[in-house]
């Protein structure tokens, strides 16, 4: 885990990974799924991942419709409806979240914590996940990759990032995400980093006061704190 030391008081704003943090790893059984949808041959999952992720990132920055993806992941173009059935099982894999993050994210945010989501996510999986229930709830601002044009770890992904939370000390702000790499560009952008590893005590303890009876107010923290 990279991180920094950090108390409740001292952190304005979340910018926040989907997939990873709050967003579940799809499983093997998903990923076979797929495989069977898009006809691989032979079931050789190793294989269908490669070539899904190929140019995943060309298609999470917007450079490639669906088409254009799946086309490059089979190798000749889906018809529309094998298409639409390859988008679904796709974006299936990537909407389940992690109800014990969220729980911690629902109890940073009653403190009013500022919260944007930072995820490198193709079109229509960005659609999805702003329709749901709790990136409505949770989320003061999202960003997608798709929507940007770029893809993390680009430096200009973070400064969108940092603006939208209306925070100008990036030393304030506290970057999750579960790529270590993602997490040492924000740093050189000087927000503070956490790289999480799957344990959401670390959220926990970086963004909920110890004492169970504090109430965390940033604009509190903007007067009291000295940096």
């Amino acid at each position: 885990m990279t991180t920094t030391s950090l108390t409740p008081t001292g952190v304005d704003a979340l910018i926040i990974d989907y997939n990873g943090v709050i967003g579940k790893q799809p499983t093997s059984l998903m990923w076979t799924r797929l495989a069977d949808i898009a006809e691989w041959p032979n079931r050789q999952l190793d294989s269908f991942q490669d070539a899904c992720w190929a140019p995943r990132n060309a298609y999470d920055a917007g450079e490639l419709s669906d088409l254009a993806y799946w086309s490059k992941v089979l190798g000749h173009h889906p018809g529309p409806r094998w298409l639409r059935t390859l988008r679904a099982a796709d974006t299936a894999m990537w909407i389940r979240t992690d109800e014990r993050v969220l729980d911690i994210l629902r109890r940073a945010r009653a403190t009013a914590l500022p919260m944007v989501l930072l995820s490198n996510a193709p079109h229509f999986l960005s659609d999805v996940l702003d329709a749901t229930d709790w990136r409505r709830e949770l989320m003061t601002d999202a960003l997608y990759s798709a929507r940007l044009g770029l893809c993390k770890p680009d430096r200009a992904v973070y400064e969108h990032a940092l603006a939208a939370t209306g925070i100008a000390d990036p030393a304030r702000v506290l970057f999750i995400d579960d790529r270590a790499d993602n997490c040492q560009a924000a740093a050189e952008l000087g927000l503070r980093a956490l790289h999480y590893t799957g344990q959401p005590a670390d959220l926990e303890e970086q963004l909920l006061p110890a004492d169970p009876t504090a109430v965390f107010c940033p604009s509190a923290a903007r007067r009291g704190a000295s940096r």
